[in-house]
């Protein structure tokens, strides 16, 4: 089928793609710094899959480790796909610097090693956040963007570097895929979502109060203009986020240029409809308190994900339910992570 490089493979998006492509017959190469990931979730993913996989322990900035990668690849690497980044909203706003220079720094040595070893495909994991506060919702491709946040102007930097490199380089081709919010987890409950330290994420925040590993989840703001007052948003459950990968690996065979797709169910759900959710899942209440609004975040954002079913063929089939239900079974059979 192919040998695909990924960046980040490790983290909680990337451990499922890896597994998803394994399944489809790819060769796979992880890089990853394991800042903020484990090395257990690819041996998790290798006994699940029943096959293996290349785990190089590097920062995707050190330019000379990367380029051993590509040169001594056993068969040559056909295209990449580039989790790795730094990733929280509110951290971003705090420490600026730091997520200008992971994020942008490791993407320019990344794609000026690939041209350097004449690999053309990219699959760029961007985010709506580079939307900003959308006029409207769902949200199409072809909406202006913005970024009302660092870590959402870092995505939408490497997106316009990315379109830029297409312009000067035709032969070089790139998805953006534009994801919602991911949560759930594999249906083994053998791979999830392991944040480090207190979650920066809802589902594994709400997930870490039902265990009793948190006390209570604090809601942030609870008068913005959605039907409960609080923040809605389209929750895609990561396997159908990881499958959209392999749509798009296959895409890029086709040499389509820049392709841009948002990945997401095409509905919003507010916070206090996950909390719901969750207590179904569990069967036990979600003690949560409301606080102020978070610095970054804006009221209701989903997708109009049409495109990606035309020209993919793929669109998401779990639902907010079967979302929270493989989160809380990830998070009984791992209650400390890996």
């Amino acid at each position: 089928m192919g040998h695909i490089l990924v960046t980040g493979g490790a983290g909680y998006i990337g451990s499922h793609t890896c597994l998803e492509l394994l399944e489809q017959g790819y060769e796979i190469t992880v890089v990853d710094n394991l800042s903020n990931a484990k090395r257990e979730s690819l041996r998790r993913v290798e006994r699940l899959t029943g096959r293996h996989l290349k785990l190089v322990v590097h920062d995707v900035r050190d330019r000379q480790a990367l380029d051993a990668v590509f040169a001594r690849a056993s068969t040559p690497i056909e295209a990449v796909i580039h989790f790795a980044g730094l990733k929280a909203v509110g951290e971003s706003v705090e420490k600026p610097l730091l997520y200008y220079h992971t994020n942008i720094v490791s993407t320019l040595v990344l794609v000026e090693v690939m041209l350097d070893h004449g690999v053309n495909r990219l699959i760029f994991s961007s985010s709506c956040t580079v939307y900003g506060d959308p006029a409207s919702v769902p949200v199409t491709e072809d909406f202006p963007c913005s970024c009302t946040n660092p870590y959402g102007c870092t995505k939408l930097t490497i997106e316009q570097i990315l379109k830029d490199v297409n312009r000067a380089r035709p032969d070089f081709n790139v998805a953006l895929l534009r994801y919602f919010n991911p949560v759930g987890a594999h249906p083994s409950g053998d791979i999830g979502e392991d944040p480090n330290g207190i979650p920066n994420n809802l589902a594994p925040y709400i997930t870490q109060v039902l265990i009793g590993k948190l006390a209570e989840l604090q809601v942030h703001g609870n008068d913005y203009p959605t039907p409960d007052g609080t923040g809605v948003r389209d929750y895609i459950h990561v396997v159908d986020l990881a499958r959209g990968h392999v749509k798009a690996v296959e895409k890029l065979k086709e040499n389509p240029g820049i392709v841009i797709y948002n990945l997401g169910t095409g509905r919003g759900y507010s916070v206090l409809e996950m909390i719901r959710s969750f207590e179904r899942a569990s069967g036990k209440p979600v003690p949560f308190a409301i606080g102020p609004r978070r610095s970054g975040d804006v009221a209701a954002n989903f997708a109009d994900p049409a495109k990606a079913g035309l020209e993919l063929g793929w669109q998401a089939e779990f639902d907010l339910d079967q979302m929270c239900r493989d989160s809380w079974n990830w998070q009984l059979k791992n209650p400390d992570g890996y």
